[in-house]
């Protein structure tokens, strides 16, 4: 009877534990997919079920992918608002500036009809984004990791406003235009081993499917990160250094992106102990590359494809292509 008593209680407590457990990680492993499930019905990245019967006018973005593709389905009046850190294009930084740490009396007041986000923003400030929901604003939540999401992100953004058409010919022209650059690469017979660095303190590389392994591969470089697993449904992965020196012969450049999770230098690689043994490292190719042209689902993620080729192949990716490039999305660098 006591045996059995102590495995009740046992079981019990593993029960317990695994829902605290679930609680505590469901917000980061758990995120719905979002989803375009008719002409008019769209599926937010939190599970928010939106039909879309008149298009949004007044729009505040708080990222920059946001407010980057507003403006390329030509809707610079429609923003009424954008964050903080907003880059590109120039316009943007002639729009009022917002963010989630303002008392949401700010955003009411500028009477915005739609707020756009990202999913870090729905978990970490859940009472500014029911603030804002409860006051008839209407919240959409949205960040692809993989390829294949930012095509449906894209056509979400068309549906929200109104602008279905030229989304559906941004991701035509892009998949066009990217293909384009692949073939530029197709005809080199031996391709560049390349390791991907997404954050170097944590040795975190790229997932398979994400957008910037994506550009790599369509520039002609090999991943040699193939088999790393995404972190919770992310485009980040980790891999470590033992299994990044497992590969030390093998790596013909070593890429890191540049950004706000990532502030590399050729330097800090360099010296990173036990890095000398990376064949990349000892003939100094190390690249920089600014993570909003490889990372962020925009159009310039072909700008990321054409720079990760011409430091691959620079005989390749010349001068002349990057002219044609430039003509496929509009002169905009």
């Amino acid at each position: 009877m006591i045996v059995k008593s102590n495995i009740k209680t046992l079981l019990c407590a593993s029960v317990f534990i695994a829902i605290i457990f679930f609680t505590l990680t469901a917000g980061d492993t758990l995120a719905a997919n979002f989803m375009v499930e008719s002409t008019d019905v769209i599926v937010d990245q939190n599970g928010r079920r939106l039909q879309v019967t008149v298009p949004f006018k007044r729009i505040i973005s708080l990222y920059g992918a946001h407010t980057e593709n507003l403006f390329s389905l030509g809707l610079g009046k429609e923003i009424i608002g954008v964050s903080a850190h907003e880059d590109y294009p120039a316009e943007a930084l002639q729009k009022p500036v917002f963010s989630y740490h303002d008392d949401p009396e700010k955003f009411l007041a500028a009477r915005p009809d739609l707020v756009l986000i990202r999913p870090m923003i729905d978990r970490g400030y859940p009472q500014f984004v029911t603030r804002l929901e409860k006051s008839g604003i209407t919240v959409v939540s949205l960040q692809p990791a993989a390829l294949n999401e930012v095509y449906t992100y894209w056509e979400i953004l068309g549906i929200l406003t109104g602008r279905q058409q030229r989304a559906l010919g941004l991701i035509e022209h892009f998949q066009h235009t990217a293909e384009r650059l692949r073939v530029l690469a197709s005809p080199i017979e031996v391709k560049k081993k390349v390791y991907f660095e997404a954050i170097h303190s944590k040795m975190k590389t790229f997932a398979p499917d994400s957008m910037a392994i994506f550009a790599l591969e369509t520039a002609g470089g090999m991943n040699i990160a193939r088999d790393a697993r995404p972190v919770r449904k992310t485009n980040i992965a980790f891999y470590g250094k033992e299994r990044i020196l497992s590969h030390a012969g093998e790596i013909d450049v070593y890429l890191a992106q540049y950004g706000a999770m990532n502030t590399p230098s050729i330097a800090l690689i360099k010296n990173e102990p036990g890095f000398q043994a990376i064949k990349a490292v000892k003939n100094n190719e190390i690249y920089i590359v600014d993570e909003k042209v490889v990372s962020r689902p925009t159009m310039r993620l072909l700008i990321g494809i054409f720079e990760i080729g011409k430091i691959l192949y620079p005989d390749v990716f010349d001068q002349e292509s990057l002219g044609i490039l430039k003509t496929q999305i509009g002169g905009k660098n």
